[in-house]
């Protein structure tokens, strides 16, 4: 205590301590500091090699249109199978847009219970099965969760559109019937972060839960948030991705009022095609694609199954308009540069990119021009398009097309991009046009855009000790 009334410190700067231990600086030459600055801008980037920091894949889960087996998902996509028909969960007769990657026969015997079952927004039900699923993939099925410290195990599941179904009937009843008619369940099933919680109530996770939404780029969001809570030492384990049901009378119709959707209705299984010269909007989708990350010393403690490594991401914003993107990709351009920074990794590195390619007139070709500006030879770049044959699922896209990405650095096989019959000339990649590839993925990126103007781009590898 004393000191504090110190003479000497009377009227001190606080950073006057900072400014003695600092070395006095000589002012640099005329041009010196552009000299050093490009030096540093070169040096090769690093990888992280902490293996407390160091972010792995340990498990995959999903629900989608072709069901809720990730090796049987992979297999769809790479025979170039449609998921994409005629909607019969209601009338859409009425509808300009009539057919959708809507999932039928689904089931979550055995990882919901009935009663649950019956009162769950799809949306929710979606998110749980997925979830459960990754951690049985993880190793963590049943009793092997004593394998983890709960208190360092997190979820973070987000969703763009949330429970929508719920909310929809809400508001029914509510015009219909009056107030007494909505159930109690309305605001906890509707809101975005209960499928986070719902899994975490169930697992005891106590570690860091919330929802991102942040629209069609909600999944990757949630897994550069959720793999910067392992990096700052805050969680050991994490659940991340995304989850979304909204093909539904509202739903639909939002979607056409925003004149986002294709209306091929004459041919449903051809309307999603990115990079075709004749496509005329996305086409709606639904399901869930969800990660177990984990740091790579905590997988490596429990022996668990490492599939493939998280290298970094980033996310931004276009700051332009609420549903267009920018033309020349400024906004895109800058988060995958981002993206490869955060994740130790020069461009020449990437070989292969899972596009956002949603078969929207503008929103195809702006991402083209965002990568043009970041990969000066593409030569070596495949890219694809998973939404070509399940459509655009909204926030759980990249979900699902993170899987279809480490799928692809797993198996050495890239799922083609169908519908290529017309391509755009200024598309001047390998598309891997309608015919699935052998390529050995060095560093692969996965892209996602939303309404708004979010960015989000993740970048993987396979892991090499």
């Amino acid at each position: 205590m004393q000191s504090l009334h110190s003479p000497s410190l009377r009227g001190a700067s606080p950073l006057d301590p900072l400014r003695a231990a600092a070395p006095r600086r000589r002012r640099p030459a005329p041009g010196r500091v552009a000299v050093v600055r490009a030096a540093s801008m070169s040096a090769p980037p690093k990888r992280e090699t902490d293996p407390r920091k160091r972010v792995v894949v340990t498990g995959t889960g999903l629900v989608s249109v072709f069901g809720n087996d990730v090796d049987a998902y992979y297999e769809k996509l790479l025979a170039g199978e449609s998921g994409i028909g005629p909607i019969d969960r209601f009338d859409a007769s009425k509808f300009p847009t009539r057919f959708a990657g809507q999932i039928r026969g689904f089931s979550s015997q055995g990882y919901i219970d009935g009663k649950n079952d019956r009162r769950l927004d799809d949306c929710l039900r979606y998110c749980i099965v997925a979830g459960k699923k990754a951690l049985e993939h993880a190793d963590l099925g049943g009793d092997r969760l004593s394998k983890i410290e709960k208190e360092r195990a997190g979820v973070l599941v987000g969703t763009g559109m949330g429970g929508l179904t719920v909310f929809s009937d809400g508001v029914k009843n509510l015009i219909e019937k009056g107030h007494r008619k909505i159930t109690p369940f309305f605001i906890p099933y509707a809101i975005t972060n209960m499928g986070s919680a719902l899994i975490a109530i169930e697992l005891g996770f106590m570690g860091p839960n919330y929802s991102i939404s942040t629209a069609c780029a909600t999944s990757n969001y949630c897994f550069y948030a959720a793999a910067n809570h392992i990096r700052r030492g805050e969680a050991d384990l994490m659940i991340a991705g995304g989850t979304e049901a909204a093909i539904i009378p509202i739903g639909l119709g939002g979607f056409v009022a925003c004149r986002a959707l294709s209306q091929r209705n004459d041919d449903p299984q051809t309307a999603s095609r990115p990079w075709d010269k004749d496509r005329d909007g996305f086409v709606m989708g639904e399901g869930a694609g969800v990660l177990v990350l984990e740091s790579l010393e905590h997988a490596m403690k429990r022996g668990a199954p490492i599939i493939a490594e998280y290298l970094g991401g980033a996310v931004n914003c276009d700051a332009y308009h609420m549903t267009d993107p920018r033309a020349d990709g400024l906004g895109v351009s800058s988060c995958i540069e981002r993206s490869l920074e955060d994740a130790g990794v020069s461009p020449e590195e990437v070989n292969y990119i899972n596009a956002h390619a949603t078969s929207t007139l503008a929103g195809d070709l702006a991402e083209i021009n965002a990568i043009k500006k970041v990969f000066k030879n593409t030569s070596e770049i495949k890219i694809n398009a998973t939404k070509s044959m399940i459509g655009h699922c909204l926030g759980a896209a990249g979900g699902l097309e993170a899987i279809a990405t480490v799928k692809a650095i797993t198996t050495g096989w890239l799922h083609p991009s169908i519908n290529q019959f017309n391509p755009e000339p200024s598309v001047d990649f390998d598309t891997v046009a309608n015919k699935k590839q052998q390529h050995e993925v060095n560093v692969a990126i996965s892209n996602s855009f939303g309404f708004g103007g979010h960015n989000s781009v993740v970048a993987f590898s396979a892991f090499k000790p």
